[in-house]
């Protein structure tokens, strides 16, 4: 079971220019308090193929979390252009939100980025050099979630059961054969039966 769960993560400036920060809003329910930070990294990762070029735009830790839903606002830096293999600046690139809690991974959420330049002349004829302050990337807003199961070394709350004051100090109810068939019985104050005097 997981002790964080993300809620929604909202994208404060979408569609945005190539080279702006990514501004965005996380809000997560926590079901047990947390005394370390979460961790929350992002990464811009322009060829699938090739980790080593994956970037790294910023991280945050958020901490100590307490019980209920919580939110935090989180900007990142654009990717660094000179980072980005020419190839692999236009069409679709993924950007990656992290969620660490003592260095275990617990959550990946993924988004797909397009990138474009911003009129039709230099779509049709594409510039080169790129011209990186004449594009826009705009993140499509369905991410695909992996959860992973992690040590969370923090007990999550157990289900109550309603069980009566006193239950399991309280001797055996009897059944009603145990009972007495008497007409004159009356009611005590703690609701088993004496009889009359």
């Amino acid at each position: 079971m997981s002790i964080v769960t993300i809620r929604n993560v909202e994208f404060l400036n979408n569609p945005a220019r190539f080279l702006d920060p990514y501004h965005f809003r996380v809000t997560f329910e926590c079901i047990a308090p947390l005394p370390e930070d979460l961790e929350w990294r992002l990464i811009y990762v322009a060829s699938p193929g090739n980790e080593e070029l994956d970037q790294e735009l910023d991280d945050c830790l958020v901490g100590p979390v307490p019980v209920g839903v919580n939110a935090f606002e989180f900007e990142g830096s654009a990717p660094n252009p000179s980072k980005i293999p020419p190839e692999d600046v236009l069409g679709v690139a993924a950007l990656i939100l992290t969620g660490s809690y003592k260095d275990q991974e617990f959550v990946r959420v993924g988004y797909y980025q397009n990138t474009e330049y911003d009129n039709e002349e230099m779509k049709e004829a594409l510039p080169d050099p790129i011209r990186f302050d004449s594009l826009v990337r705009d993140i499509n807003q369905k991410p695909r979630v992996t959860r992973f199961q992690i040590k969370w070394d923090i007990a999550p709350p157990q289900p109550r059961t309603a069980v009566a004051a006193g239950a399991a100090n309280s001797a055996a109810v009897p059944s009603a054969d145990d009972l007495d068939d008497e007409d004159d019985a009356e009611p005590s104050t703690n609701g088993s039966a004496k009889p009359a005097p």
